[in-house]
């Protein structure tokens, strides 16, 4: 195998990894490979060249989703650097926002894998320890004084979880909002989220 195609077939793992990243957080693990790849513009038949198992790739592709850094988590820390509160409210204001649950693809990891990973018990081994460590960091952004913010993430998570699975019903915005005046009373957010319209 010469370099250029050494480097293609590196180029093309990459793609498949990380279009298999939004899919699983879009539709679950439940995807078929096949409809990985085509998305990805590449065989069925290619897959077993670059992976060992379906498995390997839920792990890559968690690990992957947990690696880039989502638009309201990097850019609510960019935006107010040095000012970790208003940083962490813009975080929960981007988190529990209509744009968050209907752009699942491009969201957190931790509510994209969350119920996936929790049916998977002795497969995909390497992805439930990215996952956990992404659960911890996340807390960790949200934390405050003596609140690990574990509590806060379990209302996020939970909140932008229902929110999905009602999206289309006016319940769905209820919940959101729900959590967020929760997280404002409990002087951890804002009532009122900016809305996303990118």
């Amino acid at each position: 195998m010469s370099r250029v195609s050494q480097a293609q077939a590196q180029e093309n793992r990459q793609r498949v990894v990380a279009t298999a990243a939004r899919m699983f957080r879009e539709k679950g693990t439940a995807v078929s490979l096949a409809d990985v790849m085509k998305a990805a513009g590449l065989t069925h038949g290619g897959f077993y060249k670059q992976f060992a198992s379906k498995e390997d790739l839920i792990d890559e592709a968690a690990a992957h989703a947990f690696d880039k850094p989502a638009a309201y988590s990097a850019v609510a820390f960019e935006e107010h650097a040095g000012e970790h509160e208003a940083a962490r409210r813009t975080l929960i204001e981007r988190y529990l926002s209509v744009w968050h649950r209907d752009h699942a693809g491009d969201g957190c990891p931790v509510s994209g894998f969350a119920a996936d990973l929790g049916r998977e018990t002795d497969q995909a081994a390497r992805a439930h320890q990215v996952y956990a460590n992404g659960v911890r960091n996340l807390a960790a952004r949200l934390a405050t004084g003596d609140d690990d913010g574990m509590a806060q993430l379990c209302t996020m998570v939970g909140a932008l979880v229902l929110a999905r699975a009602t999206r289309g019903n006016p319940l769905s915005e209820e919940l959101l909002q729900a959590a967020r005046t929760a997280l404002a009373e409990s002087g951890t957010g804002q009532s009122e989220p900016q809305q996303r319209t990118d």
